[in-house]
């Protein structure tokens, strides 16, 4: 997207949203891992099933195996509980005592659950006639030997990797995830936990979006923090961009004496895709690219930065993966709040929405987390739309919970 001559010029929401579509790819890395870190993962080859599942015929229930036949009473002969590996045969006419999960013997036709049968010292009486195979799971029920067992592109959720162990595979190959930089920059920085002097703040971006990431799944994170220093924003972004598939900066990308990460990103020769986008919170929004590598700058105000996040990194994060579904969920919600909406620029609002309803919370401030904290949802309010009333219907964007 080429940039407007015109340096008051801001790209709309929907061309920023196409503009990080249409320049993110599909990393298509692979590596293998052990299934337990798998969580979040995508298949990207196919897996074969080495077993039978269940790997032998087995007990559905607690009852009594039979070998059926012309009659409703039985010979109780042995009993057969899960992990027993020992196979008594059965005559017409006789059952043992089987609990769920165990082996059905080859010659047992039947189970009768418990809760059916008249137990009378070795003797057994049914309730009724019942068909071969009843409570019954077959052998290679379900999946067989060789045959499919989970598809590629399949996402590993933890029931997934439950069905997989089960199977008795302990790793797989999965399409790996990006490797993303966080940096943050700001001279009136302090971590928290330390001494706060007049005219610092505590430093919270970094914390906030690694565990958004972490809400996502995207571990391969690493945290770097630098000075309102132009050498050293520009050396930290030169080894950052080549090391990782994601950048992700906050901060010092507006037009202040003391704002270089736009300075630096130019001089690094990364290509401006868009810079400044018409909307409320996060006007001073960057995106680029050097080589293979997606470099976003949000602004340094908390509450913008992490609405900017879910709007256009979020977008980036899931086509890097490949994923079909690739943005936030939106859906129409009606108002228990009103609102008045200053400006033409577009806003997302913080709110909490619950069943079919929507409240817009107050402190919409970009610098201000604190409704960002209690919000679950952000309203999205069109540059044409000026007040909103209670009863209107309202476009609902829901944030990872």
């Amino acid at each position: 997207m080429p940039r407007h001559n015109d340096i008051y010029y801001m790209v709309t929401i929907n061309e920023a949203v196409n503009a990080v579509k249409n320049n993110i790819s599909p990393l298509f890395k692979e590596e293998t891992k052990p299934l337990e870190r798998c969580g979040g993962y995508y298949l990207s080859k196919d897996i074969v099933s080495p077993v039978n599942m269940p790997p032998f015929r087995q007990s559905a229930m607690d009852g009594y195996a039979l070998f059926l036949h012309d009659n409703l009473s039985y010979t109780l002969i042995d009993e057969v509980k899960a992990g027993d590996h020992h196979r008594p045969a059965l005559k017409p006419g006789e059952a043992i005592r089987i609990f769920t999960g165990a082996p059905v013997p080859e010659t047992a036709n039947a189970v009768m659950m418990q809760e059916k049968v008249v137990v009378d010292g070795s003797k057994i009486t049914i309730e009724n006639y019942v068909p071969e195979g009843h409570n019954i799971r077959p052998m290679g029920e379900q999946v067989k030997t060789g045959e499919l067992a989970l598809k590629k592109g399949t996402k590993l959720t933890p029931a997934a990797i439950g069905y997989l162990t089960s199977l008795g595979i302990t790793e797989a190959q999965v399409y790996k995830k990006p490797t993303i930089a966080l940096i943050t920059t700001g001279n009136e920085l302090v971590e928290a936990g330390e001494p706060l002097p007049y005219g610092k703040i505590y430093e919270s971006n970094s914390k906030m979006l690694l565990n958004a990431l972490y809400n996502l799944k995207f571990y391969d994170v690493t945290i770097h923090k630098i000075a309102d220093d132009y050498i050293q924003t520009k050396n930290k972004l030169e080894t950052v961009i080549s090391n990782n598939d994601l950048v992700i900066a906050t901060g010092g990308i507006s037009v202040g004496d003391y704002d270089f990460v736009g300075k630096a990103l130019k001089e690094l020769q990364v290509k401006e895709v868009f810079y400044k986008v018409k909307q409320k919170p996060g006007k001073p929004l960057f995106f680029g690219k050097k080589e293979d590598t997606a470099i976003f700058a949000l602004p340094g105000n908390p509450a913008a930065a992490l609405s900017c996040f879910y709007a256009y990194v979020y977008i980036a994060l899931q086509k890097m993966m490949n994923n079909d579904t690739i943005e936030l969920p939106r859906i129409k919600a009606r108002s228990m709040s009103e609102f008045e909406k200053r400006g033409d620029r577009p806003q997302f609002l913080k709110a909490i929405y619950h069943s079919d309803t929507v409240e817009i919370l107050e402190g919409q401030n970009s610098s201000m987390l604190q409704t960002f904290a209690l919000s679950n949802a952000l309203v999205f309010v069109p540059e044409d739309v000026s007040n909103i009333n209670i009863n209107d219907e309202l476009e609902v964007i829901l944030l990872p919970v």
